[in-house]
């Protein structure tokens, strides 16, 4: 539980504070040294009186009392400190630097457990162990280089690995971010980033907080409280990025090794980020990019104006915006020839809008301010200035200075010109601003965020859901497979279309139902879950003969029992499925079904239970959705009852928990109806 003994102490030890700024102990002290800490600072060395010019006591019992400890001694020295620090000095918070915990095996493990018991039954805060230390407003209580510059607007940041931290800083640092606060969880013994994330939600004034929080985590123990706390942060106007490593196998194995961390898989990561509004992010770059954009005004469309007088940088920002759904709309008529006069002869208007390296202070003033007030289908700004020798970059970023804070949309800087104009920038970023030195990683960065769904309403859609019923179909059901009647009547009790079928044990039973459904029909095997693995499916059969002679074919077929005859459908084939994670519930997947779940790989996910605009926004976020949508003449899907069908099938399960796999493939879908063909559910109790 974090306290504001930790937040805000009154009073710091550091045991195993040192001289030796090599030292985990040296360096953390010199850290809060150089942040100036006002309250009272105690180091304790068994071998010293004086320690970086503070009076050092050799002996813990000695030291008066304290409201925070930081530890950098040996793994087996910190229960024995820790006992005496809650019994004898009040002290009610504790970072522990010191690695050799449950990451280094059993006996670590161990005694990890034991400081974990003793400090909550103290009702103390452990952050920790095994982690680079903490930062607030108050002391920096790192042991690393750089320490972030503090600014109490800046980003609020926690991170599960302590060396990612300070690369995090690194690539935050020269683009002008600046931080609020910085938590290194470790081993997450007590405190992980979901007892962070907790905190700010319960602490967050609009007035004074940061509303911008950065997270890197490799290990996400309880799903639940991240996704409503970092939903609720987010509702009150928050924006947060993340890194989740380790989703990979090898990922998950490089994890486990780092912080003894269990990695989740890539789909229910993704799902629940999308549904608590999380912007995910796939590295460092990205991760402070991101972050940067957030400082910015929000966007409110896609539709994006590039000002350059460089044109090769404009054609690569066009590129990663367009792959990632954004606009670059082409400027045209009156708007056009009015920007065409205020620049030199060469220049271009199209949109990127490229006033050519001969371009003046005053020109680029006239096209941002034209833009900004006079073309109220742009959204956006982005305007990449570097030195070329030919323009005082002074006045440029005294420019874009003004701009920024003036114009009424968004205007993204690009100023590539890191090592030539570095004074010039480094007045730029002092005066409060970010910089994109790179336009694809921001272009990228401008997309991700975009796209990425507002948190989604805590509620369960129940309309046409017997829920009585499906949980009597469940409770009834052996595990494994279940008989493709139960599947149907599974379906039916959560209001899914299905298609009409029957099963046939014997060639008598099946000319029967063939002469009430009438041709053409579909013919699958009942036994062998993967059918068309085993020749198992046949599809357009028009005829008696040719449905009897695949009758005879299916039923030599190793495992089958029966067939199952179905009315041939037409239309698009989708796909839905579900897998239950451990601690995340059931994550939920749609896409293009058939072969192409396979052959593509182009799913996306979501964790149930789902809303209508989750299971839209699901959709749209496909690759295949101009596919779904409609095009080259072709009609589409109706989508409005896939993403029903999404929702209803994500309630179900959520009744449903002793479902650990399912597929709906195919539906087949058109502009009128969607409707379940094929679909397997295992269960297990």
């Amino acid at each position: 539980m974090i306290n504001e003994k930790l937040i805000n102490p009154a009073s710091i030890v550091v045991v195993g504070g040192s001289d030796d700024l090599f030292k985990p102990g040296g360096k953390v002290l010199k850290n809060i040294l150089d942040g100036k800490f006002s309250g009272n600072l105690y180091v304790v060395n068994p071998k010293q009186d004086i320690v970086q010019g503070i009076k050092s006591y050799r002996d813990l019992n000695d030291i008066p009392e304290t409201d925070l400890a930081i530890l950098a001694i040996s793994s087996k020295l910190c229960l024995n400190a820790i006992e005496i620090l809650l019994k004898n000095k009040n002290t009610k918070a504790f970072i522990i630097i010191s690695a050799g915990f449950s990451e280094a095996g059993e006996e670590g493990r161990k005694l990890e457990k034991e400081i974990v018991e003793l400090v909550n039954e103290a009702g103390a805060c452990l952050i920790g162990p095994n982690c680079i230390g903490v930062v607030t407003q108050s002391y920096q209580g790192v042991f690393t280089s750089p320490v972030p510059k503090l600014n109490c607007r800046g980003c609020d940041f926690v991170s599960g690995s302590g060396a990612t931290a300070v690369f995090i800083f690194e690539s935050a640092m020269p683009k002008g971010l600046n931080f609020s606060s910085v938590f290194s969880v470790g081993n997450s013994a007590q405190t992980g980033v979901e007892e962070v994330l907790e905190y700010w939600d319960n602490t967050y004034d609009a007035a004074v907080s940061s509303p911008i929080k950065l997270i890197y985590v490799e290990s996400i123990q309880n799903p639940d409280k991240l996704l409503h706390h970092a939903s609720s942060l987010i509702r009150k106007g928050c924006r947060i990025a993340a890194i989740k490593a380790g989703t990979t196998e090898a990922g998950s194995r490089a994890a486990s090794s780092h912080t003894g961390a269990m990695a989740s898989s890539d789909s229910a990561v993704e799902a629940l980020f999308r549904k608590a509004g999380i912007v995910r992010c796939s590295g460092r770059e990205e991760l402070t990019t991101v972050a940067s954009v957030f400082f910015h005004k929000h966007l409110k469309g896609r539709n994006i104006a590039i000002i350059t007088h460089a044109g090769g940088p404009a054609v690569m920002l066009t590129d990663a915006l367009s792959a990632g759904g954004m606009n670059i709309p082409k400027i045209s008529g009156v708007h056009h020839d009015r920007l065409l006069t205020m620049m030199n002869p060469g220049a271009s208007a199209d949109n990127p809008i490229d006033l050519i390296a001969t371009a003046t202070n005053d020109q680029l003033d006239n096209v941002i301010e034209y833009v900004d007030k006079q073309l109220p289908l742009i959204d956006g700004m982005s305007v990449i200035f570097g030195s070329n020798g030919l323009n005082d970059m002074t006045e440029i970023y005294d420019l874009l200075h003004k701009k920024i804070q003036d114009c009424n949309k968004p205007l993204y800087p690009i100023l590539p010109s890191v090592t030539s104009s570095s004074k010039e920038l480094e007045h730029f970023l002092n005066r409060g601003h970010v910089n994109f030195p790179d336009e694809v990683v921001l272009g990228r960065a401008l997309t991700k965020i975009f796209n990425t769904p507002y948190p989604a309403e805590e509620k369960i859609f129940l309309e046409n859901i017997d829920v009585l019923h499906v949980r009597q179909i469940i409770d009834n059901s052996p595990n494994g497979y279940l008989e493709p009647a139960i599947i149907q009547e599974l379906l039916n009790a959560a209001h899914i279309p299905v298609v009409k079928e029957t099963i046939a044990f014997s060639k008598r039973e099946l000319l029967s139902v063939a002469k009430k459904t009438g041709y053409p029909l579909a013919l699958k095997v009942v036994g062998p879950v993967h059918k068309s693995d085993v020749g198992g499916v046949t599809l357009n059969i028009k005829s008696e003969k040719h449905l009897e002679a695949e009758f005879n074919r299916m039923i030599r077929i190793k495992g089958v029992k029966a067939v199952l005859v179905q009315q041939m459908l037409s239309g698009t084939e989708l796909f839905i499925g579900a897998k239950y994670e451990p601690r995340f519930g059931h994550i939920i997947l749609c896409g293009l079904g058939g072969i192409f779940v396979e052959v593509l790989g182009d799913v996306s996910s979501g964790l149930a239970p789902l809303t209508f605009s989750e299971a839209e926004s699901m959709i749209r976020s496909l690759k295949s959705y101009k596919i779904i949508h409609g095009t080259r003449g072709k009609s589409g899907i109706n989508e409005s009852k896939f993403a029903e069908i999404i929702v209803r099938l994500s309630s179900l399960l959520r009744y449903a928990t002793e479902i650990k796999e399912m597929d709906m493939n195919p539906l087949i879908g058109s502009l009128e109806n969607i409707t379940v063909v094929d679909a397997r559910i295992r269960i297990e109790k």
